[in-house]
């Protein structure tokens, strides 16, 4: 029972730094999410001698004829300019979107929030007043490892509504006379998002002749599936690209399959979103590159 001369007081951190941390990010305005824009945090963080650059981010983006949404929120420990490096290079090789309407905020953290998970904060924050439209919906920046190869998305997954370009050129893929191995090496270089394939002694050893002229991910990935034996198969999933000896062998959210006989194209399965679903983000995903 509480008097009218007394109370309990119980102090929140965690509410005052949510509260805190919004308000800041409100009083910034987006930039664009170009790479001058991002090499410029480094000297801003030296300037306020942050040597670490960690911090929160806001994402946007602006259709044509539209207004600008908030669509990620999320938290670098490395680097703010890495993390949203990678997103700029993630969105940059995605279809039904152009990273000219991508923009950002962010704040360098100068203590270390880890612990109570600032982004989270962040979010409940937002969701008080509106959306936020790629949390929990897979829009994550590293290799989500072999065993995610498999999954079934759920309908809502970023993947399916942004799968990557295969129509995107190849860059610095040189013509000649190379070895597979090689030529897979230069695939991987060059395109905006992951190529995992397993490594073979066979690769280096097999010489091939890449033809003159720009390949898209496509043509690059057709010129390879001719080279192939055996079990052999590249599999384009939604969200990467995959070459492993497992053929026939099959992936729910494949939409694609080069193999020696032929091209395959399929519709890639999804599910619809349960309610006990975790967050599917692959930010803190450590799967590695290649096998």
């Amino acid at each position: 029972m509480v008097d009218g001369y007394s109370d309990q007081f119980r102090l929140s951190i965690t509410e005052a730094l949510s509260t805190q941390l919004y308000a800041a990010l409100s009083r910034l305005e987006p930039a664009p999410l170009t790479l001058e824009n991002l090499a410029a945090l480094a000297p801003q963080a030296e300037k306020l001698g942050l040597p670490s650059m960690s911090g929160v981010y806001q994402l946007f983006r602006q259709e044509p004829g539209k207004e600008r949404q908030l669509t990620y929120v999320g938290k670098a420990d490395e680097p703010l300019s890495e993390r949203l490096g990678n997103h700029l290079y993630k969105l940059s090789g995605r279809e039904g979107i152009s990273i000219d309407e991508m923009s950002f905020k962010c704040l360098f953290v100068e203590e270390d929030l880890s612990s109570v998970s600032p982004e989270k904060m962040l979010i409940k924050e937002h969701l008080k007043t509106g959306k936020i439209v790629w949390n929990n919906r897979g829009f994550g920046n590293n290799d989500p490892g072999r065993n995610r190869d498999r999954t079934v998305i759920k309908r809502t997954h970023f993947d399916l509504e942004f799968p990557v370009d295969l129509s995107r050129t190849v860059k610095g893929l040189a013509p000649g006379v190379h070895s597979l191995h090689d030529v897979l090496w230069q695939i991987k270089r060059g395109i905006p998002f992951l190529f995992r394939f397993k490594h073979s002694a066979f690769f280096k050893q097999q010489m091939v002749t890449v033809p003159g002229g720009e390949l898209t991910v496509d043509e690059a990935l057709r010129f390879v599936a001719q080279h192939l034996t055996g079990k052999w198969q590249i599999c384009a999933l939604l969200g990467w690209v995959i070459m492993y000896d497992d053929s026939p062998s099959t992936y729910p959210s494949a939409r694609r399959y080069y193999r020696l006989e032929g091209v395959t194209d399929q519709i890639p399965k999804s599910r619809t979103p349960g309610r006990n679903d975790a967050e599917d983000d692959a930010d803190e995903a450590d799967g590695g590159f290649d096998e």
